[in-house]
């Protein structure tokens, strides 16, 4: 049965009204952020707040009770070796005092030869990590060991290296130590109207004096700080969560101090580990990670703050996604690929990832466009349109 030629434009109206219809109240195309799958290079780090820090520091003491002069210098002030940097007159000492003041000089020079010996024991260790590394290298460069051994060995060989440079600073104070203490004996039995003559016990500059008024100290009151400050170190302070991750030698980079980034490496990554409430009031416990300067920027002082990035994992080539993109789908992670204009749901399998982007090991492909924070509204085949 044929219908009529009425009828049909009947029909066909009915549809295209449906079909008009239909298109208007469509849902709209959600509006989202998109991001793109890229290869190229990647850095996972452990991010935290740093201190700057004169490697080797000298706490200058009173090495006798009595008056102290007004102390001329002033923090950031530049001093030699041997030079005086405060002046005390000694107070009349009874026969205990006396004797103490000699225990002190013996203590001094135990400490000295203390020092002396572990001068001697750094040199032996240095020597033997030195034969240890000509013998990776000669292994390494036969096939018996890998590139990664051998750098260890260097690694090792600088460290020890630093180690022994610190002993040798260590026997200079220890012997600054015994000239103060036997000098203040000295200056005791001088008379009345004698100064002690305070000196400065190694070259560099002052990094601080508590108190520069002239005033009575007692024996061992700390009158000021010396550092040299041509070596900086930087001073980390990690949850123990995130310290085991750091080894010696890993890169970091640094920056926030005002200037651009500074390339430092981590020298010793503290054995203990401490308790530190944090600004919540919940206890954490902490480790110290030190960290040398490659090159150390002149405008840097001693206790500057700095944002210290730890790289503990590195890659040149791989395909990476943006974090915000991947979402939790069961016991995966997921994430919405826009093809044509419509939301796919990809199950991919997650490496490395950092707090901007991860590496995407199956799943993806470069070039690939996904949604970024995607909401709640996206599912499956849902028309999206690119902001």
């Amino acid at each position: 049965m044929k219908l009529s030629s009425r009828k049909t434009i009947y029909w066909l109206a009915a549809i295209a009204s449906l079909a008009l219809i239909a298109l208007l109240f469509r849902p709209e195309p959600l509006r989202v952020d998109t991001g793109q799958v890229q290869k190229g290079g990647m850095q996972v780090t452990v991010d935290e707040q740093g201190e700057t820090r004169a490697h080797d520091r000298f706490v200058v003491t009173a090495p006798v009770a009595g008056r102290l002069t007004r102390i001329e210098l002033h923090d950031g002030d530049a001093v030699r070796q041997n030079q005086v940097v405060a002046q005390i007159a000694p107070l009349p000492l009874s026969i205990q005092e006396r004797r103490e003041q000699t225990a002190r000089i013996a203590s001094a020079q135990a400490r000295q030869r203390e020092a002396e010996e572990l001068v001697r024991h750094a040199q032996e260790d240095i020597e033997q990590a030195r034969r240890e590394s000509k013998r990776v290298e000669r292994l390494v460069k036969d096939g018996f060991m890998s590139s990664q051994a051998a750098e260890q060995a260097r690694n090792a060989e600088i460290t020890i290296a630093n180690e022994m440079e610190a002993a040798r600073f260590r026997v200079k104070s220890a012997a600054a130590e015994v000239s103060l203490a036997e000098s203040g004996l000295i200056a005791v039995q001088g008379g009345k109207g004698a100064f002690f003559k305070v000196r400065s016990p190694v070259a560099g500059r002052i990094l601080n004096i508590p108190d520069q008024s002239e005033r009575v100290v007692a024996a061992g009151s700390p009158l000021l700080t010396v550092g040299d400050m041509s070596k900086l170190e930087v001073v980390i302070e990690l949850l123990s969560s995130e310290a085991v991750k750091v080894k010696p030698g890993m890169p970091v980079i640094l920056d926030g101090w005002g200037g651009g980034p500074l390339q430092a490496k981590v020298r010793l990554v503290e054995p203990h580990a401490f308790t530190k409430v944090s600004a919540l009031g919940v206890e954490e416990k902490r480790t110290n990670v030190v960290a040398d300067f490659v090159d150390v920027p002149q405008s840097l002082g001693d206790g500057y703050r700095v944002n210290a990035h730890i790289v503990v994992w590195t890659a040149e080539a791989v395909t990476k996604v943006p974090a915000s993109a991947l979402f939790r789908c069961a016991d995966a992670w997921c994430a919405f690929v826009v093809e044509k204009g419509v939301a796919k749901r990809r199950v991919v399998t997650i490496g490395q990832r950092n707090s901007q982007e991860a590496e995407a090991l199956a799943g993806l492909d470069p070039g690939e466009v996904v949604v970024r924070h995607p909401a709640n509204q996206i599912d499956e085949g849902v028309r999206v349109k690119l902001n």
